[in-house]
């Protein structure tokens, strides 16, 4: 077999690997930067998920989903909040794994970008009601509860990733390197 012919599929995984790797590193780099957190995790940040996001609408669902599973788990490395390994799966390698499904919405980044963070939002809505039941008011129903708490930072993600995503959607300068 000839090795040039490997050449170019060689090149191409490289360069998805790379992708993957600093798209993870900006994303958590963005992470950092908070407008607030919560008490038992989530926070409002500098558009943390878009890296991700961007990266699921430029390559497809299989890499979305597969960087944002280590997004999650590096995110669960640096800001770990366990009560329950059932726990730790949905908040952090299946709630960031579905920032990865905007990549089903390729032509349609808004869509995507809905679909993603909507998808986090369920895991961590499901985390709360079965895990977070106890940090509910007197009387609150703790499926409300977890609405109201995971919706209090994911809703401003939600308009501050679609905001930068149309920006980038939007940047004649950005197309000349995609």
């Amino acid at each position: 077999m000839n090795d040039r012919a490997l050449e170019p599929k060689i090149s191409s995984q490289t360069k998805i690997i790379a992708e993957i790797v600093s798209f993870v590193a900006l994303a958590t780099a963005l992470s950092y930067i908070k407008v607030f957190s919560l008490p038992q995790g989530g926070s409002v940040t500098a558009g943390s998920m878009v890296p991700i996001l961007w990266l699921a609408l430029r390559r497809g669902p299989k890499i979305g989903v597969f960087a944002a599973v280590v997004y999650g788990l590096v995110q669960l490395a640096i800001e770990p909040f366990i009560v329950h390994p059932a726990q730790l799966l949905l908040d952090y390698p299946l709630a960031f794994g579905a920032l990865g499904l905007a990549g089903f919405s390729r032509n349609r980044p808004f869509v995507g970008v809905n679909v993603g963070i909507w998808g986090r939002f369920i895991a961590h809505f499901v985390s709360g009601v079965i895990f977070f039941a106890n940090y509910a008011p007197e009387g609150m129903n703790p499926a409300i509860y977890s609405a109201i708490y995971n919706g209090s930072y994911l809703l401003p993600e939600l308009a501050i990733s679609i905001y930068i995503v149309y920006l980038l959607q939007e940047s004649k300068l950005l197309k000349i390197f995609l």
